[in-house]
């Protein structure tokens, strides 16, 4: 946990420069033509081919099995030359009052409400949405498997379209109550009873109303492609849906390592940090 503390700890130390930046009228001479460079490494991305035809399980439907990382490497992007595209989405529906709770949060408030901070499941979609680290996949008929490096999180689904749990016998869940089907060769996960305390992406929060839909397809056997929707009548005025997102058959098959949450004593020193510069 020591290096995403630091990166939390960096980013509230910034925040007095990014006001200033965003808003000259309040700031010191000249601070309003400040501009922000984000460090980049020293390596080029060069995108996978697409490395033949989609493999599929023994029923016929794609087989997902694999290690995969975000973007069209097949390895980590985090010393990149170049910044990712940023994918095509229309702009979050959210209520009014929860456009003007999200516009009040400070980049601080965001990383505070971070499973990543607080040591708690990502859930879903969190799962895919909220993880820097590699993932694996083992599909086989009727189940998707799904591991993530960061924090050695799991999650089961079946795949067999069986309905969801009645809805007298629901509880809340990180992962919520889930049941996937196909349809052709995309695989449609649907969670519901969902944790409030779940991620969905950059500090989105969501009510007890959380409905989600995700899709997982494979074009070929290099790549994979993931999307979601959010349903959320207590905060969203309308269901959103995501672009699709690419992720990349690791190119040396990789392990996943060891990497776990422990119980972090920085928090509350971070919670007081963002206090304090609130104050100023």
């Amino acid at each position: 946990m020591k290096t995403y503390i630091a990166f939390v700890l960096a980013a509230a130390l910034t925040l007095p420069i990014a006001a200033s930046a965003q808003d000259p009228a309040g700031a010191s001479p000249g601070a309003g033509n400040r501009t922000f460079v984000e460090a980049r490494g020293s390596v080029k991305p060069v995108p996978l081919p697409p490395g033949g035809p989609t493999p599929r399980m023994a029923d016929g439907k794609p087989d997902f099995s694999g290690v995969w990382f975000t973007g069209p490497t097949g390895k980590a992007n985090a010393w990149s030359t170049e910044r990712e595209a940023p994918r095509k989405e229309d702009p979050i529906p959210f209520q009014p009052w929860a456009e003007a709770k999200r516009k009040s949060m400070s980049r601080v408030d965001i990383e505070l409400s971070s499973a990543n901070v607080n040591c708690t499941p990502v859930g879903t979609p969190g799962m895919f949405t909220d993880n820097a680290y590699a993932h694996q996949i083992s599909t086989k008929p009727g189940q998707f498997i799904h591991l993530i490096e960061n924090n050695n999180r799991w999650n089961v689904v079946h795949t067999d379209g069986r309905p969801h749990t009645p809805k007298d016998e629901l509880e809340p869940l990180f992962y919520g109550d889930q049941t996937a089907h196909w349809e052709g060769d995309t695989l449609i996960i649907d969670s519901i009873s969902i944790d409030e305390r779940a991620q969905i992406r950059d500090g989105w929060f969501h009510s007890d109303q959380l409905h989600v839909i995700e899709r997982l397809r494979r074009p070929s056997k290099n790549y994979l492609e993931y999307q979601f929707t959010i349903e959320d009548p207590k905060v969203l005025t309308k269901p959103w849906t995501s672009g699709w997102e690419t992720l990349s058959l690791s190119a040396n098959n990789e392990d996943l390592t060891e990497n776990f949450c422990t119980n972090n004593e920085n928090v509350d020193q971070l919670r007081k940090l963002n206090e304090t510069l609130k104050a100023k």
